[in-house]
């Protein structure tokens, strides 16, 4: 019995076709059951082969890989990897890709030297894993309108409040792009400041900061190293750099540095986390979203102990529920949330612990 993962490569490209092949044979789990050279012969192949993952360039004759992926997600919704060109064009593609459905993305294979193919083979096989095990009816319904509860939060809620949370801290994998997204859009400007860790590629993490930049106010920013951190400002770890904070006479500023892979990632959930828990102490929120592995969940552990306040996304709206699941498992969340709710659990949880009394007149009634 054959219990491979079938893989079908849609690219224009005979040598990438040809060298996709190549890579993803070689894994044991995973078998390549054929190669379109474009959307139309690719729309056949999927009838006919039944692939469980599709890798889907984005430039492509007759048809582009966006269009393809829109009507592919709407008529027959399967895991998609997105194989993108290294440009400021095609990682702003990726991200829209990421927004129509495609579960995760990678750059086209570099032929110049064995190692960096080597590399290649690891990131690529496990993002093909990964997918064929990710909840595609998770990306369709994250692009349903949010609810009334949250979807109008931006437009008219304050927090109307000093509250004690002096920062939130928000770490996600795969699905994150888009979760993020989701969250941001409903938060109010004036929140606590948000540092962000979404394990992404370094030619991809400044498009993602840009997309989100034109939807939230005040501003999304990737982090620059020693960048002030502001109230109701958004800091988005850039791809290959771990991201701290730094406490320089009670005011805060991004540490932003290449250091050795945490929990096979930089940047780390985990690095973050425990740097904000090292400068703020308890006074903060961290948020565990969708995701493969453990990144964070020791980190976010340490936090629950000192008193911070947790958030971890549930199993039915992630598309991996990996690294929440771990958090989970350490007993250290105090609020499993549905990705539609986790915005009104940050807002509430930052009201619960205002200044002066919103939150402990909410406490001392429950008592």
């Amino acid at each position: 019995m054959n219990n491979k993962i079938k893989v079908l490569i849609i690219d224009d490209s005979a040598a990438i076709r040809r060298l996709l092949t190549d890579i993803l044979n070689r894994h044991e789990q995973i078998q390549v059951v054929g190669a379109a050279a474009d959307a139309l012969v690719a729309r056949r192949m999927i009838k006919q082969l039944n692939p469980d993952v599709l890798t889907l360039d984005i430039e492509m004759p007759r048809m582009d890989g966006l269009a393809f992926l829109e009507k592919l997600m709407r008529l027959r919704p399967m895991p998609v990897v997105m194989i993108s060109t290294l440009t400021e064009k095609g990682a702003q593609a990726t991200m829209r890709a990421l927004e129509l459905g495609a579960v995760d993305f990678l750059h086209k294979p570099r032929q110049d030297a064995e190692t960096s193919l080597q590399e290649y083979f690891y990131d690529l096989a496990r993002k093909i894993k990964i997918a064929s095990q990710s909840k595609v009816a998770c990306l369709a319904d994250r692009h349903q309108p949010a609810g009334p509860d949250s979807s109008q939060i931006n437009k008219v809620a304050r927090l109307g409040c000093k509250t004690r949370i002096k920062m939130i801290a928000i770490g996600a994998s795969t699905g994150g792009t888009e979760a993020i997204s989701h969250i941001l859009s409903a938060m109010p400007a004036d929140m606590p400041p948000i540092l962000i860790t979404q394990h992404i590629p370094p030619e991809f993490s400044r498009a993602f900061a840009q997309r989100l930049n034109r939807n939230y106010a005040p501003g999304v920013h990737e982090a620059e190293d020693g960048q002030q951190i502001k109230p109701g400002h958004v800091y988005i770890a850039p791809g290959g750099y771990h991201l701290k904070i730094k406490n320089i006479k009670d005011q805060y500023f991004c540490h932003v540095y290449q250091g050795q892979r945490v929990n096979r990632h930089c940047p780390s959930v985990e690095v973050m986390f425990k740097s904000v828990l090292d400068n703020i102490g308890g006074s903060i929120i961290s948020v565990m979203l969708t995701g493969m592995g453990k990144d964070g969940a020791a980190a976010m552990q340490e936090i629950y102990n000192a008193g911070g306040r947790t958030i971890a996304q549930d199993e039915a709206s992630s598309v991996v529920w990996g690294m929440p699941g771990a958090a989970v498992k350490l007993g250290c969340v105090e609020k499993v949330a549905a990705l539609n709710d986790i915005s009104r659990q940050i807002i509430a949880m930052c009201r619960q612990d205002a200044c002066p009394s919103i939150g402990s007149l909410a406490k001392k009634a429950a008592i």
